[in-house]
């Protein structure tokens, strides 16, 4: 089994994997998270400095102290909604102390080690949350887009959509198009172009634009360095209820952000595996510090991640290196910075925006039936709050989830003869279903044979009651009625406790159990009882059709042994073999024996089977007193006789036995083998089965049933392959 200390190992450390690897992943990761950063900035209202702070801390602290080696954080779209929310009713210092308090909470969950649970929120949710985000993004910033204003409330910003068309700025909205079409267009480039990653080039080719067109394009704003923006928070002054809110409203979304974006680099590189809590600490500990200096919240954004570990990166300076980068930049490039326009950016977060909307999210809510979550969610992710919209979706998630649950499928009606009822009640049986049950068994005429079919995981008492209720009341009129047990419950469990989900119960177990568990003496009785309650009724129809001809495909030649299960061992049903069985799987050739014989002449002139079957099994009594000559008295010795044949060719060195050495058989079990093969030669030389291969094109085959491991093996006369056709190499079934 493989441990952290195993793939660590495994994975390479040093300057010299620093400077291969890291340093060039954390270029191309500092590309994409410059032009995000300021923009998320740009879109919450926060101060430029704000995003470039986040990005900075993101990449330093988050690399250094969380559990991932590829997890890239920074600011991030997702949470552009609430920030830009908590600045409005807050404003901005108080909404770096929410920072503070959201990371202390996330240091809280880290410690606590639930970050496991946090997965278990239902993923639909998480997929509507984040389109519900991507919308409002979407709608606030194409005002920006067009010249005008980020307005409070998605609302607002559709129904003041016509009038800012009517104002729009022509500089802000072609630069704010050009970003568009860049980001849009980058993949069909060509592969080398494609290096440069779009988000960077889309910003570029945008501020290139706003330097040379004549009218005027709005620019963002930054005053002084990084260092000279940095500023302690400020406490709130009252209202502590919304900022608690507000707080776990940011740890909640940048914790479950982290977890899922863990949990896809994990998948894309899996020699990396993330420790989620710690990952949790780190966030949390980054967040404090981003808030402590003024910083935007932070999580790990997947875009980044994934861009990170697809550019190679082995260690976590690849992360801290970016944060590196973008604090060089945001120092000795300030003038830079200023040169970008804002319509620049609010088309970036247009299409990022659009992108957090996923037609395969919404593809997999309708395939699973969570579309009415989806779109609820959504709305009101879009139309009231993130945290109503996630509160919403959760409740109505978990409401389906018990829907589903202690749903029960109840069907009530004649059986397709006429001759009776079936009554089929599948799913979980619980009192909430005895309206729909009483309202069904209430259609059944007086008199009529029923059957009744339950196939449920689960069933309490009353409806156990209220079904032998109605069931003494219908005998009493004249009526039969048979329940037929097929679920993982019994309505018999009930009188040893309380009722409780079962389990899936394996073939074996529940047609075998009766005979394991009950007196040698009871065995038929008891068999015979539980086929009556369990299979009869799926087997009564396929019967039907078989009662008055039968058209098996093969004649099936197999020992006596009780251990052998035909029909088990090769998937098949009721008329599907003609079967003979004898000591040893023998064919005699000197005419004495004419119980084989009539199988021979019946199977092939009147049932006009396909194909001949020889099956031999391990551990078989015959071959052992053939192998080693054991005196089995008169009766007996005279029958293995006919095994005699198949003893030479053993003892001469028949391939199959070699073949069967060489995979790690026992000799008795090599002998068995070696008697298929010769049995096999036996029919190939029969007249009547001789005319049927060369007639009707009949086949001969041989098995072989390794009873210990439950394996069934093709034997040839030459050799021996596994059941899927390929041949056993030395040793492998010992």
């Amino acid at each position: 089994m493989s441990t952290d200390t195993d793939t660590a190992r495994r994975i390479p450390f040093g300057l010299a994997t620093v400077l291969r690897h890291d340093v060039p992943a954390s270029v191309v990761v500092f590309l994409v998270a410059l032009p995000l950063s300021i923009g998320v900035a740009v879109a919450t209202g926060a101060p430029v400095a704000a995003g470039l702070i986040a990005a900075v801390v993101g990449g330093l602290v988050a690399g250094l102290c969380g559990g991932s080696v590829l997890q890239v954080s920074g600011p991030t779209a997702s949470l552009t909604v609430v920030v830009a929310e908590s600045i409005h009713q807050f404003g901005w210092a108080t909404t770096c102390f929410i920072t503070v308090l959201a990371g202390a909470l996330q240091v809280a969950f880290g410690l606590s080690r639930i970050a496991r649970a946090a997965l278990a929120i239902a993923p639909v949710v998480v997929h509507a949350m984040l389109a519900g985000i991507g919308i409002v993004i979407a709608l606030q910033q194409v005002h920006v887009l067009l010249g005008g204003e980020a307005l409070s409330s998605s609302w607002e910003s559709m129904t003041e959509l016509p009038h800012q068309l009517t104002v729009l700025h022509g500089g802000d909205a072609l630069v704010g198009a050009v970003v568009i079409v860049v980001m849009l267009g980058w993949r069909y480039l060509p592969g080398r172009i494609r290096a440069v990653p779009a988000p960077l080039a889309a910003v570029v080719a945008a501020t290139a634009l706003a330097m040379v067109v004549p009218t005027s394009v709005e620019r963002i704003t930054l005053d002084g360095s990084l260092f000279d923006a940095m500023a302690l928070p400020t406490l709130p002054q009252g209202n502590w209820s919304a900022v608690v809110l507000t707080a776990v409203t940011i740890a909640l979304i940048a914790s479950v952000e982290t977890l899922l974006s863990a949990v896809a680099v994990d998948r894309l590189r899996p020699e990396y595996r993330t420790d989620l809590d710690r990952e949790l600490l780190g966030q949390g500990v980054a967040n404090v510090t981003s808030g402590l200096l003024g910083g935007l919240p932070v999580a790990a954004v997947i875009v980044r991640s994934i861009t990170n570990a697809k550019a190679g990166a082995r260690t976590k300076a690849a992360t801290m290196l970016a944060g590196v980068w973008v604090l060089v930049f945001s120092v000795a490039l300030v003038a830079v910075v200023r040169q970008i326009p804002k319509a620049a950016l609010a088309g970036l977060l247009i299409v990022i925006g659009i992108g957090l909307v996923k037609l395969a999210h919404i593809r997999l809510a309708r395939r699973a039936g969570d579309l009415i979550v989806y779109a609820t969610t959504v709305s009101v992710v879009i139309f009231g709050n993130l945290l109503l919209g996630m509160a919403i979706g959760l409740v109505l998630s978990v409401g389906l989830l018990i829907w589903r649950v202690v749903r029960v499928v109840i069907v009530a009606a004649p059986t397709g003869n006429g001759t009776g009822w079936l009554v089929v009640v599948d799913g979980s049986a619980t009192f909430l279903a005895l309206p729909l049950l009483t309202a069904r068994l209430a259609r059944i005429p007086a008199g009529v044979p029923v059957t009744v079919e339950l196939t449920v995981d689960y069933i309490d008492h009353a409806v156990s009651d209220a079904l032998h209720e109605w069931a003494d009341r219908h005998e009493s009129l004249g009526g039969t009625v048979l329940f037929v047990e097929m679920g993982a419950v019994r309505i018999a469990d009930l009188t040893s406790g309380p009722p409780a989900r079962g389990q899936v119960r394996r073939m074996l177990d529940d047609i075998l159990g009766p005979w394991r568990h009950t007196a040698r003496t009871d065995r038929i009785a008891a068999g015979i009882a539980a086929y009556h309650g369990g299979h009869a009724h799926m087997m009564r129809p396929h019967l039907d059709e078989l009662r008055h001809t039968q058209d098996p495909h093969s004649l099936f030649v197999t020992c006596a042994d009780s251990r052998i299960v035909p029909n088990v061992i090769t998937a098949s049903g009721p008329g599907d073999l003609f079967t003979v069985r004898n000591i040893g799987n023998l064919i005699p050739v000197d005419g004495r024996d004419t119980s084989v014989e009539a199988a021979l002449i019946y199977a092939l002139d009147k049932l006009d089977v396909r194909s001949i079957v020889v099956c031999g099994h391990s551990g078989c009594g015959a071959m052992e007193a053939l192998c080693h000559d054991l005196h089995t008295g008169p009766g007996l010795d005279h029958w293995l006789a006919h095994g005699r044949p198949a003893l030479e060719r053993f003892r001469a060195g028949h391939p199959v036995a070699t073949a069967a050495a060489a995979a790690g058989f026992g000799e008795v079990d090599q002998l068995a083998m070696v008697n298929v093969a010769v049995q096999l030669e036996i029919l190939a030389n029969h007249p009547l089965v001789r005319a049927g291969i060369d007639e009707r094109g009949v086949v001969l085959s041989g098995l072989f049933f390794d009873i210990g491991t439950a394996r069934v093996l093709t034997i040839g006369v030459n050799g021996i392959t596994g059941g899927d056709g390929v041949p056993l190499p030395a040793g492998t079934l010992v």
